[in-house]
């Protein structure tokens, strides 16, 4: 197996996009939308969370909250880790 710190691009940040649910109104009904507007997702709150490196699912996990010196921050602790080789 190969050691991923020898990588040459292993200190290369990338950007995870956590996705918590979707949206699929109607545009009259987004045109309608003001402060304090609800949206209804197509997920509950005990619901996975998925994470992506671009449109590439990589992890599943659940919403928590920090806890110490960094209270209140989200973090998600990981569930389910897709093999990169080949996926979820």
């Amino acid at each position: 197996m190969d050691n991923p710190e020898s990588n040459p691009f292993a200190q290369v940040p990338i950007e995870v996009t956590i996705s918590v649910g979707k949206a699929r109104p109607l545009v009259k009904d987004l045109l309608r939308l003001g402060r304090d507007a609800i949206l209804p997702l197509d997920r509950r709150v005990d619901d996975p969370v998925e994470l992506y490196v671009g449109d590439r699912l990589i992890a599943r996990g659940e919403l928590q909250e920090m806890e110490g010196d960094q209270a209140g921050q989200l973090c998600v602790r990981l569930t389910e880790v897709a093999n990169l080789r080949g996926g979820l």
